[in-house]
C-alpha cells in the first residue's frame, strides 16, 4: 500500500468518526428537543406542562433499558447495520411526533426515539477503538462524545430557535430530515464493523439468557465505575429536574418574552459548549475536582434563579456547569473500564436519570411551583458534589492507568 493509499484510508476513518459524532449529536438533540418547546407542545395538545414533561421521561426510560439490551442482544451483528437501523428509526420517530394529532401518539413517538438514543449512543461511544490507530483513539472519542455534550447544551436553543419563528412542528421536523440526511453519510463513510466474536473471555456463553448476562457484567463492575454510576443518577436528575422546566419558569416567574427567552436559552447553549470543552481538556488526568466545581456552579446558579432577576447571567454560569458535566462523567467511565457494556450502563444511567429528573420535576411543578423544582436541582447538585468529595483516594491512579489505555499522556 502506498503512502497516498494510507492518507486516504486514514481520511476516510476520521470521516467515519466525525460522521458518528454528528449522528450523537443528532439523536441526543432529538432527546432534548421538548425542553425548549414543552409550553407550545402542551398549550396545542391539551396537556398541562408537568404533564408534558412526560415526553422528556418516557424516551429516557426506554434508553435507559434499551442500552443495555441491545448491547447483550445485538453483540454480534454488525455495528454498522445496527447503527443506520437505529438512526432510520429516529427519523421515524421525529417525524411521527411532528404530526402527533394527540398526546399519546407523541408519546408514542417518544418512547421510539428512546430506543434509538440507548442503542446508538452505547455503541458509538466506543467506536473510536475500531475507527482510528491506537495512538488516536483517545482523539477520536473526545470527538464522537463531544456530538453528546454538544447537544446536551445546544439541542434545547436549536429547538427553540427553530420554533419561534416556524412552529414546534418544524422543530421535530427538522431533525427527521437531519436523521435521514445522516443515514447515507453513514452507510459511506462507516466501514463494516462485525460483532463480537463468540470467542472473547468476556462474553457470554450462547446458551446464556440476556439478564443472565447483564447480571454478570454487573457483578464485574469497579468501584470506581459504580460510583460513577451513582454521580450519573445524582447529577444529571438534579439538573433535568429544573431545566425541563426553565422555559415555563423564565416565561411565568422571571416574565420574560419570547425573544429574552430564546436569547436567554442560546446564551446557556453557547456557555455550555465551552464547559464542555474546557472541562473536558482540564479532566483529561482526573474528573473528579472537575465534577465537585462543575455540580458547585450548577447548584449556585439553580438556586439564584428564585432569588433573582438576572436570568441571562444565572443561565450562562449553569450552562458552563452542566455543559462539562457530559464529558467529565465520560471520561471518569472510560478510565474506570467495563468496555461496551460499562459503556452501555453509563448511557442507561444518564438516561433514567433524565426520566427521574423531568418526572419528578412535572410533580413539583404541578404540586408545589415552578420556583420549588430550581430549588430541588440546587440540593441534588450540592450532594453531588459532596458525594464526589468523599469517593474513594485509589481511584487517582486508576484514572492515571486508564488515561493511557485511551492516549491521554500522564505527568511523572
Amino acid at each position: 500500500m502506498t503512502m497516498t493509499d494510507v492518507s486516504a484510508a486514514t481520511r476516510a476513518r476520521w470521516l467515519a468518526v466525525f460522521s458518528v459524532s454528528v449522528g450523537t449529536f443528532t439523536i441526543v438533540t432529538s432527546e432534548m428537543l421538548p425542553v425548549g418547546l414543552l409550553t407550545s407542545i402542551a398549550a396545542t395538545l391539551g396537556v398541562s406542562d408537568g404533564t408534558a414533561g412526560l415526553m422528556m421521561s418516557a424516551p429516557g426510560l426506554v434508553a435507559a433499558v434499551s442500552a443495555p439490551v441491545l448491547a447483550i442482544t445485538t453483540r454480534r451483528l454488525d455495528r454498522r447495520v445496527t447503527l443506520l437501523g437505529l438512526m432510520a428509526l429516529l427519523a421515524v420517530a421525529n417525524l411521527v411526533g411532528a404530526f402527533a394529532p394527540s398526546y399519546p401518539v407523541m408519546l408514542a413517538a417518544r418512547v421510539l426515539t428512546g430506543v434509538s438514543i440507548g442503542g446508538f449512543w452505547a455503541f458509538a461511544a466506543g467506536l473510536g477503538l475500531r475507527l482510528v490507530p491506537e495512538g488516536a483513539v483517545g482523539r477520536a472519542t473526545s470527538i464522537i462524545l463531544a456530538g453528546v455534550s454538544v447537544a446536551s447544551v445546544l439541542g434545547v436553543p436549536v429547538g427553540t430557535f427553530i420554533s419561534s419563528f416556524a412552529g414546534w412542528r418544524t422543530a421535530f421536523i427538522s431533525m427527521g430530515v437531519l436523521a435521514l440526511a445522516l443515514i447515507p453519510l453513514l452507510a459511506t463513510t462507516l466501514p463494516s464493523l462485525p460483532g463480537e466474536s463468540r470467542a472473547r473471555a468476556s462474553e457470554p456463553l450462547p446458551h446464556e439468557s440476556p439478564a443472565r448476562a447483564s447480571e454478570g457484567w454487573i457483578a464485574r463492575l469497579s468501584g470506581p465505575l459504580k460510583v460513577a454510576l451513582v454521580l450519573t443518577v445524582l447529577i444529571v436528575s438534579g439538573h433535568f429536574a429544573a431545566y425541563t422546566y426553565v422555559r415555563p419558569f423564565l416565561e411565568q416567574v422571571s416574565h420574560a418574552g419570547p425573544t429574552l427567552v430564546s436569547a436567554a436559552l442560546l446564551l446557556y447553549g453557547a456557555a455550555g459548549v465551552a464547559g464542555n470543552f474546557a472541562a473536558g481538556a482540564w479532566a483529561a488526568r482526573n474528573p473528579k475536582p472537575v465534577l465537585i466545581a462543575l455540580a458547585v456552579l450548577m447548584a449556585l446558579s439553580m438556586a439564584a434563579l428564585p432569588l433573582i432577576g438576572l436570568p441571562l447571567i444565572v443561565l450562562v454560569v449553569w450552562g458552563l456547569g452542566y455543559g462539562g458535566v457530559g464529558v467529565t462523567l465520560q471520561l471518569w467511565i472510560m478510565r474506570s473500564g467495563g468496555g461496551e457494556m460499562g459503556t452501555a450502563l453509563f448511557v442507561g444511567a444518564f438516561n433514567v436519570s433524565i426520566a427521574l429528573g423531568s418526572f419528578a420535576g412535572g410533580r413539583v411543578v404541578d404540586g408545589v411551583s415552578l420556583s420549588a423544582v430550581m430549588w430541588v436541582g440546587a440540593a441534588l447538585a450540592v450532594v453531588s458534589a459532596a458525594v464526589t468529595g468523599i469517593s474513594g483516594r485509589e481511584q487517582n491512579s486508576r484514572f492515571i492507568k486508564g488515561s493511557r489505555l485511551i492516549g491521554v499522556p500522564s505527568r511523572k
